[in-house]
């Protein structure tokens, strides 16, 4: 290791040392680790990976009683092929891909004769989250039949279109088309008794939201002068839902989809005249002139020299009932306006809801939401409003392992009118400056954040950071130049999710434990049995509490294609990342859903082929996935394995 690596570890490990001598005088919610064999492990991964399992058992927490292996799969060796691998035994197959009818009277998709009419009624563009809702609706456990919820979170013009001209020569009927592809799908998917998965065109269930779809702004911010426009003077209706990134369900049985990138579709943000609210575009990133998409030449809403507001009205979580395909789509502006990854509910002991989010961008925040009311288990439409009045929270991480969640409530500390904030619809909208003026910790990019259904534990997918220094590292983010993302376990304060305290620990320091430099970590589990794995995204738990995790940045820092893999929480095995499969050439396995029994994993393979060209030369194509060729199709593909046994292992 080089010597600033080692002064770096060293730091962590000292905070790591004072966490956990801390909990054991606490008392703790688990089993203490051994400070000085998790120091060892922190300080000196290369040492670690040649330590005995012995010694690396030992840095693992002790289990209540000896568990029996959890993942019974044979973990794949890392791939940079153009297809799909899994680990033997198990088999892919795609289910849905761009393009495809999901409707009666859908159009057969014919890339070379795309129109914004026939992509209204297909399956849309680069599909992210997914989230599975068993049919019928009272029968929570199907594992044959449900609907599966998907977003689509942006798109690539020169994937899309074979004689796409470049940004200057975008044409008004390709941004239609655009528009068109984004927001999300809801469609009908059934297993056949050979366990063949397939969806159901023309279901009455089908689906698709696009950035044209009338949503319903609720909550504290709504009909705020933010969110205003000359369309809308109400400040209460909005076209659309744009880069539906990750997502989550209700115990209610509602979709849950976080608007995340929303910046790069405006333009003109330096037009804009008003002081705040240009100090609040340059704090969400909005373009100066030109964004990363052309849309303002063709669509006056997304021109701020225009339509000021209107980015204002995008950066929310998302509400609707797939069970009902009528539904109001609603914006929840009570959860806050950032750049949302996902958004994870739990029931708290109160019966308050809790929804944990976070804001995908370097430096920025991880964020809770409690209900003021309680979930109703025998009444759905009771837990309509439950998103619209509570109390919104961002995490401090303090460096001895404990944290706190601080209130974003207009009125409390800096939150006032001297600082900017004339009531709580400017909290909501400028959640980001609000965090900040509380003290909140800037984290590596808090993507998806999940509860284990086991323990309750929550976890954090930090995907990376390289713009943090060895000035601003810190003890939850410990890493200067963090290019390969870490993972952190969160236990609330007396396991209540409604807690305003919290414990945490590092979970995994993700990178390649063969390159010492990396300063891996894996919950003190011997490095040397690990499968490498970096930048963490979107996560997931089986019905056990193994962790599975879906990778975004791989062929970048490890060189490797993105892949799937999973962890166990807890037990002997706690830290042990094997690799279950690995997607195909310029694609991120961008998110993953378990069916109702785990005998199917859904795993979005998006933007296939990357950094290459739809033209009339194949060659310029990086990928060829799924159809041999041009164009590329974003899709869903199905990990199965044999005779129906669950993916986890039988």
């Amino acid at each position: 290791m080089k010597r600033e690596d080692s002064h770096s570890s060293k730091n962590f490990g000292e905070v790591l040392e004072q966490r956990f001598e801390r909990r054991a005088l606490l008392g703790g919610l688990m089993k203490s680790i051994p400070a000085t064999a998790l120091l060892a492990t922190a300080a000196a991964p290369a040492a670690a990976a040649e330590a005995a399992p012995e010694a690396a058992a030992a840095a693992s927490p002790a289990p209540q009683a000896k568990r029996e292996t959890r993942l019974q799969f044979q973990a794949i060796k890392a791939s940079t092929q153009d297809a799909i691998q899994a680990s033997p035994g198990y088999k892919t197959s795609v289910l849905l891909k761009w393009g495809d009818p999901l409707f009666n009277d859908s159009p057969a998709f014919d890339p070379m004769a795309q129109t914004p009419a026939a992509q209204a009624k297909q399956f849309g563009y680069n599909n992210d989250w997914m989230g599975y809702f068993p049919l019928p609706a009272h029968d929570v456990t199907n594992p044959r039949h449900g609907l599966l919820a998907v977003n689509h979170e942006y798109t690539n013009p020169e994937l899309m279109f074979r004689t796409y001209g470049g940004f200057a020569n975008q044409t008004a009927e390709q941004t239609e088309i655009e528009l068109q592809a984004h927001g999300l799908t809801v469609v009908e998917v059934m297993r056949n008794s050979k366990g063949d998965w397939s969806y159901v065109v023309g279901s009455r269930y089908n689906r698709r939201i696009t950035a044209t779809t009338p949503a319903e702004l609720t909550g504290p911010a709504a009909g705020s002068d933010w969110l205003k426009t000359s369309a809308d003077p109400t400040g209460r209706r909005v076209l659309g839902s744009l880069n539906n990134c990750s997502g989550g369900q209700t115990p209610w049985g509602t979709i849950l989809s976080g608007e995340e990138n929303f910046h790069q579709y405006f333009s003109n943000a330096g037009r804009v005249t008003n002081a705040q609210a240009k100090a609040i575009n340059t704090l969400y990133g909005m373009p100066e002139a030109n964004g990363e998409y052309p849309w303002a030449r063709h669509v006056d809403r997304f021109d701020m020299a225009k339509e000021p507001n209107e980015a204002n009205r995008f950066g929310w979580i998302v509400e609707f009932d797939p069970y009902q395909p009528q539904s109001v789509v609603r914006k929840r502006t009570a959860l806050g306006r950032m750049r949302h990854e996902g958004c994870t509910i739990q029931v708290a002991q109160s019966g308050q809801i809790v929804a944990y989010t976070g804001d995908d961008e370097r430096f920025q925040f991880a964020y809770k939401y409690v209900s003021k009311g309680k979930y109703n288990a025998f009444d759905r439409l009771a837990n309509d409003t439950l998103l619209d009045e509570g109390t919104l929270y961002a995490a401090k991480f303090n460096a001895d392992g404990t944290g706190e969640w601080l209130p974003l409530v207009f009125g409390q500390g800096p939150l006032t009118a001297a600082n900017g904030f004339a009531n709580q619809a400017d909290v909501l909208v400028n959640a980001r400056g609000a965090a900040a003026r509380l003290g909140a910790t800037p984290m590596d990019r808090p993507e998806d954040i999940e509860t284990n259904p086991v323990n309750g534990k929550v976890f954090i997918a930090l995907t990376n950071n390289t713009r943090r220094t060895d000035r601003d590292k810190d003890a939850a983010n410990p890493r200067a130049n963090n290019r390969w993302g870490h993972i952190i376990e969160l236990t609330e304060d007396n396991g209540d999710h409604t807690a305003t305290k919290f414990f945490w620990e590092v979970f995994i320091l993700c990178g390649d434990p063969a390159q010492a430099s990396h300063g891996t970590f894996f919950a003190g589990y011997d490095p040397k049995q690990v499968s490498a794995l970096a930048c963490p995204d979107n996560i997931t738990f089986d019905s056990k509490g193994n962790l599975w995790i879906a990778t975004d940045g791989q062929p970048g820092t490890l060189g490797v294609n993105d892949g799937i893999y999973a962890v166990p929480t807890d037990g002997v095995e706690r830290g042990f990342v094997r690799q279950l499969m690995s997607g195909v050439k310029g694609a991120e396995t961008a998110s993953l859903v378990f069916n109702s029994d785990d005998t199917a994993l859904f795993v979005s393979i998006q933007h296939p082929g990357e950094g290459g060209r739809w033209t009339l030369n194949e060659a310029d194509l990086v990928s060829k996935w799924p159809d041999g060729g041009g164009p590329n199709k974003p899709g869903v593909v199905v990990v199965t394995k044999a005779e129906g046994n669950p993916v986890v292992g039988s």
